[in-house]
């Protein structure tokens, strides 16, 4: 039962959201071999001015250990 949350800059339509969670659920049906009814995605607005605190330093930062992809750029 995938569950992804993506956490991104405020400011995209649900038009675009919609989008998002579609090529998420392709791309993690095509790479678990889950079934859509499985997958689930949510999005989450995040304020730029606030990212560093309430994503970067907690989330990218403080999980290091569990990020498969890491960003290629360091706000700090």
């Amino acid at each position: 039962m995938p569950h992804v949350v993506v956490k991104m800059y405020s400011g995209k339509t649900d038009e675009q959201k919609m989008r998002i969670a579609e090529a998420v659920t392709q791309a993690i049906m095509a790479s678990t071999g889950s079934a859509e009814r499985a997958v689930s995605v949510a999005i989450e607005d995040v304020d730029p001015a606030a990212w560093v605190e309430t994503v970067f330093k907690p989330e990218i930062i403080g999980r290091s250990g569990t990020l498969f992809k890491k960003p290629g750029y360091d706000p700090l």
